[in-house]
């Protein structure tokens, strides 16, 4: 049931209560308008659950981007251990780029 469809059968609902008896016409009406307010709270929680699903799927989008990024860098960083495995990238000095020794 769409909402059209409700508003239409909660208008047509609280006619035909008004067409009953004065002591059973209150209590259905408090009903009918009970109804429409639970109906609001219900529609207003959708709403604020489809936000955060939104806001959670762009979320793990970022993640999954994040990990992709990672894997990259993880792989390019391992081909070039791979190719110098001592981490000398070149200098005979153990991989110091100012010339080893003590820093003086």
């Amino acid at each position: 049931m769409n909402e059209a469809e409700f508003q239409k059968r909660l208008a047509e609902l609280v006619a035909e209560i008004d067409a009953l008896p004065e002591g059973e016409r209150e209590r259905l009406k408090a009903l009918a308008a009970e109804t429409r307010d639970r109906h609001e709270q219900i529609k207003q929680s959708v709403r604020s659950l489809q936000e955060s699903i939104d806001f959670l799927r762009l979320g793990i989008k970022y993640m999954i981007f994040d990990l992709e990024a990672t894997r990259r860098e993880n792989a390019y960083l391992r081909k070039m251990l791979e190719q110098d495995p001592n981490g000398n990238n070149g200098n005979p000095d153990g991989g110091n780029p100012d010339g080893g020794g003590n820093g003086f």
